[in-house]
C-alpha cells in the first residue's frame, strides 16, 4: 500500500471519529480543539489587584526631575556649577600646597635633609632622622613634615594616646582651645584633609595629640586645673540651660493666665435694660436689649 493512501485513510479516520459521538452522546476529548471557549477548560491565573487602600499614586524619578518653568523660563545653573568647582579647586590647592611646601617653623627644616617628594638618607649615620621611641630610620614623612614629629609608621600605630590625630572640634571640646589658636600654624601645626561631608565644605583640620595636650597644658596649668574648668563651663552651661527653661515655662503661664483672664473678660456681659412694660396682668417687665434676658419688676 503506498504512502499516499496510507495518508488518506488516516485523515477519513480522523474525520469520522470527530463526527461521531460517544456513548454520552458528546465528541471525544482527544477531537476538542484547544482554543474551545468550553467552561471546563482551563483558565490562566487572574491577574493580582492592587489594593484600593493605597491610593493613587505616580511614581517620579526626582533624580532626574528638572524644574522647566512650564518650558520657558530654564534657568541656566552653570554659574552655581562653576562656583562649586571654584571652591574645590581652591581646597585642592591649599592640600597641595601644604604637601609641598616645607614648614618654617620647625629648625630641622630649614635644612636641606628633607625634601618635597620625601626623606632624604645619606651615608652618614649621625645625619639620618632616626624615630623617637625606637630609633628606626623609616620615618613617616608626613608627620616630619608637617607636625615636626620625628615618629615611625609602627610607634605611630602602637601609640595611639601620643600621636592620633584629632579634629578641631574635638580639640575645642575636650581640651577647651580656641579658634584662633588653633587656626595659628606656627603655635598648632596641623595637616588639612578633604572634608569627608563635602567637598566644597572647608578642609578638616587635623592636630598631633601630643602637641595638643602639650599646648593645653601651658595654657591651664595642670591636667587637673583643665578638668576642673571642663566642670564649670560644663555647669554654668546647665544653669543657663535650666534658666533659660524657667524663664520660658513662666512666660508660658503667664501668657495661659492672661489668655484665660480676657477670654473670662470677654465673655462677660452687662445686661442693658430697657423701659419697665406692663403686660395685662399688671406685672411689669423688662428686657434686655443685647441678649434678650428679661426679669419682673415689682413697683411699691
Amino acid at each position: 500500500m503506498s504512502i499516499a493512501k496510507l495518508r488518506q485513510r488516516e485523515k477519513e479516520q480522523e474525520a469520522s471519529g470527530s463526527s461521531t459521538p460517544n456513548s454520552n452522546n458528546k465528541r471525544p476529548l482527544a477531537v476538542i480543539p484547544a482554543t474551545s471557549n468550553s467552561p471546563t477548560a482551563p483558565k490562566p491565573p487572574p491577574k493580582l489587584q492592587r489594593d484600593s487602600r493605597l491610593g493613587k499614586y505616580f511614581e517620579y524619578d526626582l533624580s532626574k526631575m528638572v524644574n522647566s518653568k512650564g518650558g520657558f523660563l530654564v534657568e541656566d545653573d552653570n554659574d552655581t556649577n562653576a562656583e562649586l568647582r571654584a571652591k574645590e579647586k581652591e581646597r585642592e590647592r591649599e592640600r597641595t600646597l601644604q604637601s609641598l611646601a616645607p614648614r618654617q617653623y620647625h629648625s630641622y627644616f630649614r635644612t636641606s635633609l628633607v625634601s618635597q617628594w620625601g626623606l632624604a638618607i645619606f651615608l652618614d649615620p649621625k645625619l639620618n632622622s632616626k624615630c623617637n621611641e625606637c630609633q628606626s630610620l623609616d620615618i613617616d614623612p608626613t608627620y616630619k613634615k608637617v607636625f615636626g614629629c620625628l615618629v615611625c609608621n609602627k610607634c605611630k600605630n602602637e601609640k595611639p594616646e601620643k600621636y592620633s590625630l584629632l579634629t578641631k572640634t574635638e580639640c575645642k571640646e575636650d581640651y577647651l582651645l580656641t579658634d584662633a589658636e588653633l587656626r595659628d600654624q606656627e603655635l598648632m601645626p596641623h595637616l588639612l584633609k578633604a572634608n569627608p561631608h563635602k567637598s566644597t565644605f572647608a578642609n578638616m583640620m587635623l592636630f598631633l595629640r601630643c602637641q595638643v595636650e602639650d599646648f593645653a597644658w601651658k595654657k591651664w596649668g595642670t591636667p587637673e586645673a583643665l578638668d576642673t574648668e571642663y566642670e564649670r563651663r560644663v555647669t554654668e552651661k546647665k544653669k543657663k540651660k535650666h534658666k533659660k527653661y524657667e524663664q520660658g515655662l513662666r512666660e508660658l503661664r503667664r501668657r495661659t493666665r492672661e489668655t484665660v483672664w480676657q477670654k473670662r473678660k470677654d465673655q462677660e456681659h452687662k445686661h442693658v435694660f430697657g423701659v419697665v412694660e406692663k403686660d395685662s396682668s399688671g406685672v411689669g417687665k423688662q428686657v434686655c436689649h443685647e441678649c434678650g434676658f428679661t426679669i419682673d419688676v415689682e413697683e411699691f
